[in-house]
């Protein structure tokens, strides 16, 4: 029988799904097809594994091999099917026995190098969840291949050392011209084969609350967003810690619980960033003013790869001089901050990411930034700069604070102020309080509870607190999404505090923090 099988798994989005590849040595004309809706990278496979082949000293017959990638109707895409190929072409020329418990996975060099690939991780969940007991994929996977319990990982450089394994002729493989280790091993990261990814804020990275110090309103307000999820606009003059609070917010939230952490290293690993351990401390993402669409909530030709939005997952998009990023790609957030998923239709196909972030914005008073009489902006630029910003876009931000200059004579005297392991035991204990009153009804943040339950009893406010609430809706013209938000930071204070429920003067409060910066 000239029919050669061995396994792999095809990604979509985050999605692993297994593939049977089956190579059939026949008659025709000599040549490689490949079928089951291959992509352009995918179909440039028939040359990159016939030079392998004959680079590793095992030739591809020269009769008509045809490749089936199996299911026939998935969309197939990149260059991690290679091996698999190889794999599948050697054992329908019986120079090999490929395990049918085993999925292989890895792009091959002309010279027979195996390279490292993306979204490997996924793929190896996929892999497990359909019951392989092991993987064979490039040694520059290796590290991102060991978070995965429970399934047999074996890491190679070389596609000869994959050959020999399977029980190929040692003599024919000792013929073949040798790869050198640092080629073998190259990523697309560096020499050390490791991708460079967004989580530079891994454990012991982020800088410290207890830096920022001549800005106790910026910190206060920090620590509420930080107590409930909330996201927050920072407006103020330049120089008065904006930047510096932003990426101090890490810091304070509670660390990722284990199945957080692996979907962001999930979400790295198909990115491309590449994976080395399971980062627990949330990630901070800061693109830059002039980052495309695509860039921050993802895209790309065919099925679209996360962006800046999926990548921050679970910790922070901080996006500094927001009034400078173009509208249509702020507005392209509105949809994951309601439902904290982003899905992402293009002619290749659709994939859908997780976004469930906190938003930071930060913005100066005006394009100059000049504070008071010293501003040179005309009202009219003024209200241009901040039109950017758009209506429905503010009313999803629950905190706008307009923070002051610092205070010159706390940064003079050297003074520290409380470091961010005190702020994050309060953020955890207030967060703690609201995993036990919303659990199980859909949030376990006062961000996310869904607005319903906020408004039905025991819940809804009463009495006083009502009245504070109609008052502050009628004094700072809140929509219904914005005293919904109110609400929300109300328990928040509450939640700080200690106290039971939100008072009138927490109902008070919140309805400053909400309308601040508007």
């Amino acid at each position: 029988m000239s029919l050669g099988v061995s396994h792999t798994v095809a990604l979509n989005g985050l999605t692993g799904t297994p593939v049977r590849v089956e190579a059939d040595l026949g008659g025709g004309l000599p040549g490689m097809i490949l079928l089951g809706l291959p992509d352009a990278s995918l179909g440039e496979a028939r040359d990159r594994v016939r030079s392998a082949a004959r680079n590793t000293g095992i030739a591809l017959s020269a009769r008509r091999l045809t490749v089936n990638l199996v299911p026939a109707g998935l969309p197939k895409r990149g260059p991690a099917f290679d091996l698999a190929i190889l794999v599948a072409c050697l054992a329908a020329q019986a120079e090999l026995a490929s395990p049918q418990d085993t999925v292989f996975l890895g792009e091959l060099g002309l010279d027979g190098a195996l390279r490292p690939v993306a979204g490997v991780l996924p793929c190896l969940l996929a892999a497990r969840e359909a019951g392989f007991a092991r993987a064979v994929l490039p040694r520059g996977n290796a590290e991102e291949a060991a978070l995965v319990p429970g399934l047999e990982t074996l890491a190679y450089a070389r596609a000869a050392d994959v050959l020999a394994a399977l029980g190929a002729s040692e003599r024919l493989l000792a013929a073949a011209p040798a790869v050198s280790s640092a080629e073998a091993e190259a990523g697309a990261g560096g020499a050390d084969g490791a991708p460079r990814g967004p989580d530079d804020n891994a454990a012991g990275r982020v800088p410290d609350l207890a830096e920022v110090v001549g800005q106790p309103y910026g910190r206060y307000v920090l620590e509420v967003a930080a107590a409930g999820g909330h996201h927050l606009l920072l407006s103020g003059p330049p120089g008065a810690g904006k930047t510096m609070l932003a990426e101090r917010l890490p810091g304070i939230l509670p660390p990722l619980s284990e199945e957080d952490a692996l979907l962001s290293a999930c979400l790295r690993s198909v990115g491309g960033w590449g994976v080395r351990e399971l980062v627990r401390t949330p990630p901070f993402l800061a693109p830059h003013h002039t980052s495309t669409t695509p860039s921050l909530v993802g895209g790309g030709s065919g099925v679209p790869r996360p962006g800046a939005a999926s990548l921050a997952h679970g910790g922070v998009l901080f996006l500094d001089e927001a009034p400078e990023f173009a509208a249509r790609t702020l507005d392209a957030l509105r949809e994951p901050l309601e439902s904290g998923r982003l899905t992402l239709h293009r002619s290749g196909g659709s994939a859908s990411y997780p976004a469930q972030f906190q938003l930071i914005l930060a913005a100066n008073p005006c394009p100059c930034g000049k504070p008071g009489r010293d501003c040179e902006c005309s009202a009219l630029v003024r209200r241009r700069y901040w039109a950017r910003l758009s209506g429905p876009l503010l009313d999803r931000i629950d905190l706008r604070a307009e923070v002051p200059a610092a205070q010159t004579a706390a940064i003079v005297s050297g003074a520290w102020g409380e470091d961010s392991a005190l702020v994050r035991e309060r953020v955890a204990a207030a967060r703690a309080l609201q995993e036990r009153r919303w659990g199980g009804r859909g949030g376990n943040t006062n961000a996310r509870v869904p607005g319903r339950v906020l408004r039905e009893r025991p819940f809804a406010p009463s009495g006083r607190e009502a009245a504070a609430l109609r008052d502050a809706a009628d004094l700072h013209g809140l929509t219904g999404r914005g005293v919904e938000r109110v609400l929300r930071i109300a328990w928040t204070l509450a939640d700080l505090a200690e106290a039971e429920r939100p008072t009138a003067e927490h109902l008070e409060q919140a309805a400053l923090l909400r309308g601040e910066a508007a």
